[in-house]
């Protein structure tokens, strides 16, 4: 009887023990999953603001501006744009040697070019 006792006794300390290790991996991974919260919620926060400044940097006035500034541009002029009826004939490039894809990538004649005449 009495060897009965201590082997129950053994038992409850064991069980007592595994109970306390699964309570401390579980506080670890309360603390760790709280951590991680937390850090996902400055990210969110970061990109957020990230967001806010790019939708500031993007504006259609703050660009025309900057381009106003800094780059020599000139307004489209009307006798820029042109009907496809005047656009020059597609040259009809004969197939050399057999190779009908390495006709079409030859190089163009130098007259033939894709601006409008003035």
């Amino acid at each position: 009887m009495r060897l009965l006792h201590i082997f129950v006794i053994g038992a409850l300390i064991l069980a007592a023990s595994f109970v306390y290790k699964i309570k401390f991996d579980s506080t670890l991974q309360a603390e760790r999953v709280a951590k991680l919260s937390g850090q996902l919620r400055r990210e969110r926060d970061a990109i957020a603001g990230l967001r806010a400044e790019w939708a500031k940097l993007d504006t259609p006035g703050r660009i025309q501006g900057l381009a106003f500034r800094h780059l020599a541009l000139r307004p489209m002029l009307p006798t820029q744009f042109d009907n496809f009826d005047r656009l020059p004939a597609r040259p009809q490039a004969a197939p050399s040697s057999g190779d009908p894809i390495g006709a079409m990538l030859a190089p163009m004649p130098p007259d033939t070019t894709g601006s409008v005449e003035r």
